[in-house]
């Protein structure tokens, strides 16, 4: 099966969130566990999550993605920075727990001139003081484009960050076409040379989530412009390969395009109709 979805709004609640993802054509999405470009995070309403709790089993959810908020930097320079970022994760597991059994995205973070090493020391330390051995949720490192002094900008660098963190099996990847494009990993010409790559680099059990987007910039641009499936420098048919790679099948697939619910209803039927169920 196809798990595909978009970015859903999770101002009005985890039902809400449900209801809006079966209107796109979805089974899946990704919310923000907080205001994306600040800290604060709603409270949590028991009743609404039990609610979605079972229209997600009523309609065969696939895994949900939330995403931690761009503000956080977990190998930022500045201490106050670094504690935010602590602080909110420490949160944001806790408050997942709620939907247990789900992943949690965050971006590595920008080492802001201390150094890739430094920086990747930084986000291990922070995630072996957040990771809890009870908790049922798997934090996933989004790959990144390089753009600026951002880590993850290669799968060597994901892999460093997790040989230091000591809950391992709380810990996985997640994905992202346009930044690994962007990024000089080849997945319109060469997706199994990438993917054996990833997988003797990092390990194919650790990728759990797709971010699929295509890219408004070239190859190895090392930028971070999201585009509209098919509209872009990677392309339709790039797209189609991926959601049909025996490697890939059952993973979530989260759009995040520059779009609206239209312009993403229309993105996942498409890629529905692309998806071959006869390979599984």
């Amino acid at each position: 099966m196809l798990y595909i979805g978009s970015h859903i709004s999770a101002s009005k609640g985890y039902e809400a969130m449900g209801k809006q993802a079966l209107k796109l054509g979805a089974n899946t999405f990704a919310f923000f566990t907080r205001n994306p470009r600040g800290g604060k995070a709603k409270a949590i309403d028991e009743e609404d999550v039990k609610r979605f709790l079972a229209l997600s089993e009523e309609h065969s959810f696939g895994k949900l993605v939330a995403h931690a908020p761009y503000t956080l930097n977990a190998c930022a320079a500045k201490e106050d920075i670094r504690r935010f970022a602590r602080e909110t994760m420490a949160d944001d597991l806790l408050r997942m727990e709620f939907t247990p059994g789900n992943y949690y995205n965050f971006h590595p973070g920008s080492h802001v001139g201390q150094g890739s090493d430094m920086g990747i020391k930084l986000t291990a330390e922070i995630l072996n003081e957040v990771l809890k051995p009870e908790q049922t949720t798997t934090v996933l490192l989004e790959t990144m484009s390089g753009k600026g002094s951002e880590i993850g900008r290669n799968f060597e660098e994901l892999q460093k960050i997790l040989e230091k963190v000591e809950q391992k099996e709380k810990m996985g990847v997640c994905l992202d076409t346009c930044h690994v494009w962007d990024g000089g990993y080849d997945i319109v010409n060469d997706l199994d040379g990438v993917l054996d790559t990833f997988d003797k680099v990092i390990g194919l059990e650790r990728l759990k989530a797709i971010h699929m987007n295509d890219s408004m910039n070239p190859f190895d641009s090392h930028k971070d412009r999201h585009e509209k499936i098919g509209e872009g420098q990677i392309g339709l048919s790039a797209m189609e390969r991926i959601i049909n790679h025996p490697k890939l099948k059952g993973l979530p697939v989260i759009l995040e395009t520059p779009n609206d619910d239209a312009g993403w209803a229309k993105e996942i039927a498409l890629l529905k109709s692309l998806y071959r169920q006869e390979d599984l």
